[in-house]
Parts: C-alpha cells; sequence; structure tokens
C-alpha cells in the first residue's frame, strides 16, 4: 500500500466523527473515540490515529487493520459488511457504505473543513493542468490575494513551496485536507488544486468545496484505469457535479462567490461538461467568438505569445512567457477564472504575464551550443502541441527529442507517441520512460512499430528517423552529440519528476540535471 505523506500532523482542527455518513446515529458516534490523525497505511499508523481500510486495486485495507492496532489505532472505519472479521481487535469499528468515500469526508471533518474557509478553483483536462494551475495562482496574487496550491508538480501555501514526493496529481484526502487547513491557517483566501480523472474517481477530492471548476481539453488517456472514453469523461464531468453539493454557506470573501463552470469552448467536450452542473457557464476560447472570453490578435513568438482577450466588450492585451497556442488558451483560462470571480482581468493579466513558467514545462536548459527544453509532454496529443510550439524556433534546423512511454499504463500513448513523432519530428531516441514491471525493449518497440507504420525510418538519416537507447541518460547524451547549432533537443515525458520507476522500484532521476550534465560534458 502506498505510503501516506501526511505524517507528523498536527492537532485536530476538527471532529472525525462529524464527517461520517448520516445514517451512523449519535450514539454511535458518541462511542468513539477522538482522533490523532487519520490513516488509510496500517505503516504510517501511530497511538490515537483512526485507520480507514480502503479496498484498492493491489490490497485490501482490512487485512491491515491488525498491523493498525497493533500500531496504536483506537477505532477503525471498515466498509460495510467487514465489521464481524474486525470485532476481535479489541478496538471500536464503524461500517460505512464506501470507506474511500468517507476517508474524503473525516479527513475534511478532522480538519475543520477548511475549503468552506476558501474559494477552491479546481481544474481538470486531459493536458494543461497544471500549467494552468500556475497560471491562475500568479493571476490571483497579483490581484492582491493570498492563495494557495495543490498540482502534480509541488504545492504551495501563501508563497512557502512544498514538493509533491508522489507521483500523484490528486494525492489522498488527508493529505489534500491537511494541505487546505495549512492555507487557512496561512492566511489563504483562495486555493487552486489540480484536479484529475483518477483522483476524483476515487474521491481524493471530495469535500473540496470547489467553488470554480475549470476544463482544459479531453484527449484519449489513461484508459488502462477507466477503460473506456465515456468513464474517463465521466470522472472529469465529477468536478462539476461537486459543484452542485449542498453545503453550508462560506465565510467571509468565499461567501459571495458565484459558482461557475469555466470551459474551453475551442473543445467540443465543452457541452458534457456544461451538462454536469447547475452553475453557471463561463466559456473561454482562441478560436470560437461566441466565447464569454476569447482571443484576438494572437502572435505566437520562440519564447511566449502576445494577444488580447475580449470580454464584455473590453480588450485587454495580454502576454505570456511560455511558447503555444495551447498555452495562450491556458493563459486564457487563468483569465477567465478571474473574470468569473469577479476580479480585474487587467490585474490579472499582469500576473499571467510574469509567470516566469511552470517546473518542467517548457523549461529551458542554457550552456550547450543548441536550444535544450525538458517538457512533460507524454502522451500523443502534448507531444504534438510542444513540437508545434517549438517550430518556429528551430527555422531551418532539426527538433531531435528523446521521449519514451510508461509501463502499466494506457498502451494506446505508445502508438499516439510514435505517430506523433514520425509526423512532426526529425530526429527521435526512444528511451525508458518509467517502465514498471515491464521490459523496457518492448514498450520502445512499440513506439518503434508505430514510427514505421506512419513512415519514419530507424538510424539517423534525412528525414523523419529514430533510434533505440533504452537507457535514459545515454539517449539523452546521444540527442545532445547529434545535435549542430540550429537544432533543438526536446527531452520530453518526465518533465518535474524526480525518479523513475523500473521493477525494483523508483530511482532517483532529473532530466533537467541530466541534461546539465551531460551538456557540460559534451562542451567541455
Amino acid at each position: 500500500m502506498t505510503a501516506d505523506p501526511t505524517s507528523t500532523p498536527p492537532a485536530p482542527r476538527g471532529d472525525w466523527r462529524a464527517g461520517l455518513p448520516a445514517d451512523v446515529s449519535a450514539e454511535a458516534r458518541a462511542s468513539l473515540p477522538p482522533a490523532r490523525a487519520i490513516r488509510f497505511d496500517s505503516r504510517d499508523v501511530e497511538a490515537g490515529d483512526v485507520f480507514v481500510c480502503i479496498v484498492g486495486g493491489q490490497a485490501d485495507g482490512h487485512a491491515f487493520a491488525p498491523q493498525a492496532v497493533a500500531r496504536g489505532a483506537v477505532a477503525l472505519v471498515a466498509q460495510a459488511g467487514h465489521a464481524g472479521a474486525l470485532g476481535d481487535l479489541g478496538v471500536r469499528v464503524v461500517e460505512v457504505p464506501d470507506t474511500r468515500v468517507a476517508l474524503a469526508t473525516i479527513s475534511a471533518a478532522h480538519e475543520g473543513y477548511p475549503a468552506q474557509q476558501m474559494t477552491v478553483i479546481g481544474i481538470t483536462g486531459t493536458d494543461g493542468k497544471s500549467t494552468t494551475s500556475f497560471l491562475v495562482l500568479a493571476a490571483l496574487e497579483a490581484c492582491g490575494i493570498t492563495a494557495g496550491l495543490l498540482t502534480t508538480i509541488e504545492s504551495r501555501i501563501a508563497g512557502r513551496v512544498l514538493p509533491n514526493p508522489t507521483r500523484l496529481t490528486s494525492q489522498e484526502a488527508p493529505f489534500v485536507q491537511r494541505m487546505l487547513a495549512e492555507m487557512v491557517d496561512a492566511g489563504c483566501t483562495h486555493a487552486v488544486v489540480e484536479s484529475t480523472s483518477i483522483g476524483l474517481d476515487l474521491h481524493r477530492l471530495d469535500g473540496c468545496a470547489f467553488d470554480v471548476a475549470v476544463f482544459t481539453n479531453l484527449t484519449s488517456d489513461h484508459l488502462d484505469y477507466h477503460g473506456t472514453m465515456e468513464h474517463y469523461r465521466a470522472a472529469k464531468g465529477r468536478l462539476f457535479e461537486l459543484l452542485d453539493e449542498p453545503r453550508p454557506e462560506k465565510a467571509g470573501k468565499a461567501a459571495r462567490v458565484r459558482r461557475s463552470a469555466v470551459l474551453n469552448r475551442d473543445d467540443p467536450a465543452w457541452k458534457y461538461f456544461a451538462g454536469r452542473t447547475a452553475a453557471r457557464a463561463v466559456t473561454y476560447a482562441i478560436d470560437d467568438v461566441e466565447a464569454d472570453v476569447h482571443v484576438e490578435d494572437l502572435m505566437l513568438w520562440p519564447d511566449g505569445a502576445t494577444f488580447a482577450v475580449v470580454a464584455d466588450d473590453e480588450y485587454i492585451e495580454c502576454s505570456i512567457k511560455l511558447p503555444g497556442a495551447y498555452n495562450a488558451a491556458n493563459a486564457t483560462a487563468a483569465l477567465t477564472v478571474a473574470a468569473a470571480l469577479r476580479l480585474p482581468i487587467e490585474q490579472a493579466a499582469v500576473g499571467v504575464a510574469a509567470c516566469s513558467g511552470v517546473p518542467g514545462r517548457m523549461e529551458p536548459i542554457a550552456g550547450a551550443p543548441f536550444g535544450v527544453i525538458v517538457d512533460y509532454a507524454h502522451t500523443g496529443a502534448a507531444l504534438r502541441n510542444a513540437v508545434q510550439a517549438l517550430r518556429p524556433i528551430v527555422e531551418e534546423g532539426r527538433i531531435i527529442a528523446v521521449f519514451g512511454c510508461a509501463g502499466e499504463r494506457a498502451r494506446e500513448r505508445r502508438s499516439g507517441l510514435g505517430t506523433a513523432a514520425a509526423e512532426l519530428i526529425d530526429v527521435s531516441i526512444l528511451t525508458d520512460e518509467d517502465p514498471r514491471s515491464e521490459p523496457s525493449e518492448a514498450i520502445i518497440d512499440e513506439i518503434a512499430q508505430a514510427m514505421l507504420a506512419a513512415g519514419a525510418v530507424e538510424g539517423v538519416s534525412e528525414g523523419h528517423c529514430f533510434e533505440r537507447i533504452a537507457d535514459r541518460r545515454a539517449a539523452i547524451a546521444r540527442a545532445l552529440a547529434v545535435a549542430q547549432p540550429g537544432d533543438l533537443v526536446l527531452i520530453a515525458g518526465k518533465g518535474h519528476e524526480s525518479t523513475i520507476e523500473y521493477a525494483d522500484g523508483p530511482r532517483p532521476w532529473d532530466d533537467r540535471a541530466v541534461a546539465r550534465e551531460e551538456i557540460a560534458r559534451l562542451v567541455g
């Protein structure tokens, strides 16, 4: 079971028992002890904790209840029908219909319902979630707002940065609620929460009391988990359903916020998400002039873009320091959030323009006699967007890309990456990207077969071509050795991540650090 990052918790800010389902009687609640912390991993349990038995994809938390009690758990939360098997452990057991749902609700109660005290913005979509989250934060702060951030890259609490120690974008509910509570303690009035389909489906973000839900785009991804695009789309739709949840009126400034769905009208799926909530829809677009906030005079540059947004017949000049039309769309989403919150868009645009970038997202690496960029693009659509954004920088040179595909994840990513590379990238070096338990060579071969089918040639030659080098450091070194002045090396797929995951576990890794080391070795 995955270790819980919520170690060394502070004193409870609320009463976890208030988060139990309504059908748990007042008498039963009163018989339960208070909790020091809410845990779902028996290895993290300490004296005074409550252990929630989660039924996961690989393990059943009920089987770990004896270890949790031995480590000091004072109560167990069990799935309906399991209490009898846990009755001999000597602690109170309360049954609930769904322990995953309960983990979120009792975590929120334990932390004193922090989301009820802030304006909370959730951001979902296949691509652009992290970048849009950072841009929303920049827009809020430029408007004088103290805000917090939860993303796959890092968390921020009133300017304090906390790296994300896991690969989870939407971390488990005890961590989410604790971070929201710390934001409240730090004086934050707003929180920006990156919201993944898996996190939403597993109820990790229940209890976040969202006021604004943002949709960036929808393409095929995570079908290894969701099975179908319909399930994938529906999971993302839960964010918009959560806008409609009945809850007590928020305090302070948050009470004056009108719940809104901010939707990318350039993506046909926007109508689906608009239909999942009773909240008002506020649309944005790069191309569709019918959107409530739309872009005019878009000019793309090697290091960013300039454009104007038109909202309520007002024309606001904007810029961004990230290249590509898709990043202009992400910036427009952030400005539309500001509009939905009735913040001054002109001031929000100043914040977006000042945002220097996002870690591991189109991040330049200096020192080589040619361009080097590290980016998180790990799907075919994302790789296409990245290459199309970078092509104007290259002019007469080549784009040389290093990328692979994660093991134990949606297999269609491999063909999508291969096809995109064959069509758009001059030289591709296929390599490891978290192979996990799958053979690296097999993953790379699936990408290679898609490239061959799309007309690429194996071996470095004229036209679209590729090589296979499983060792990621060697692949990066090879790409740098092949590059000439005027070329650009794109190291894609891992971005900000700090490990590569193999069958025997994660190993330390940072594309940015390795690129700098190999550049230093190359230039002497």
